[in-house]
């Protein structure tokens, strides 16, 4: 658990400047400057450092330069918020480096998913940072477009629009609330056992993830579950699991892994590495139905 006090990012007004960072992997250009455009078509300005073109390998640059963006866009008062290039593989190496007090007191919007998701996890649970899992810069050009609104309003407000899924699957009924957390399965899964473990305890657990098997989503839950990740979680709802292969192959993996917890489960609601990727705060406290098949997110 932080020993912090939740702490909410600032609003973004119309004509405020978004840094890029890439805390991850290298990005494809063209991907690239489709999404920068389509971020100033929300009426946002761009500031593009020149060090995320950098390439080491299968990183945007080495540990030491991707952090040291990172925490300059934090420092700079110029900077209103922060969205991430692309995820691929990189953010859980710079953990370690992160400096939390310099990020607590420079607050700000900061988006990012997949890969990026062990940073929002570090941010919240290290730092009592309530972020964003939602868009990348390198996928902004493929999504629809409640996605984009989504994340638009989101950036603008602070506060998310009500999550809904009428295609979804209960797996589990019920009604529950907690504070949101999660993102990328894979990501989480490889924390387990570190410093930087995540802590779901009282939380609505929003999971995703991309080209792995059933048997290999099966492994990560049973893994995270034996190193007791998964003590007083009070709900999962899990977005697409794109290229997983057959949804009910995947849906029997999570009944058997939380139907017996007396906690409502649920799967297919829009966010992750479809088309359909809505922006929500990772720390914010929801309310799931799935009577209504909604994750409807309140705090007062």
């Amino acid at each position: 658990m932080s020993r912090y006090e939740s702490k909410y990012p600032m609003k973004m007004k119309k004509g405020a400047t978004l840094g890029v960072a890439a805390p991850s992997s290298p990005f494809d250009q063209d991907l690239f400057s489709k999404g920068i455009s389509i971020l100033e078509n929300m009426g946002f300005r761009v500031a593009v450092p020149d060090e995320i073109y950098n390439k080491d390998g299968f990183l945007a640059g080495d540990d030491e330069g991707r952090v040291a963006v990172l925490h300059r866009l934090f420092r700079d008062p110029g900077i209103h918020g922060i969205v991430c290039a692309r995820g691929g593989y990189g953010s859980m190496r710079i953990l370690d480096l992160l400096h939390g007090d310099l990020i607590r007191a420079n607050s700000k919007p900061f988006m990012g998913f997949s890969d990026v998701t062990a940073l929002l996890s570090a941010f919240h649970s290290r730092f009592g940072l309530v972020c964003h899992h939602g868009p990348v810069v390198t996928s902004l050009s493929s999504l629809d477009a409640p996605s984009l609104a989504a994340m638009e309003h989101l950036l603008v407000t602070g506060r998310p629009k009500p999550m809904e899924s009428p295609d979804g699957t209960v797996i589990v009924p019920g009604r529950a609330d907690g504070v949101v957390n999660g993102g990328n399965l894979a990501t989480l899964c490889h924390l387990t056992g570190t410093a930087h473990a995540p802590d779901f305890t009282d939380s609505i657990l929003m999971l995703e993830d991309v080209g792995e098997a059933p048997y290999k989503i099966d492994r990560m839950l049973v893994q995270m579950d034996m190193a007791g990740l998964f003590k007083g979680i009070r709900a999962v709802v899990c977005g697409t699991f794109e290229r997983c292969g057959e949804r009910t192959d995947i849906e029997r993996v999570f009944s058997r892994m939380f139907g017996h917890r007396g906690i409502p489960v649920v799967f297919g609601f829009p966010f992750g590495h479809g088309s359909s990727n809505l922006a929500f705060p990772v720390g914010f406290r929801a309310v799931l139905s799935t009577d209504s098949m909604t994750v409807v997110f309140d705090e007062s």
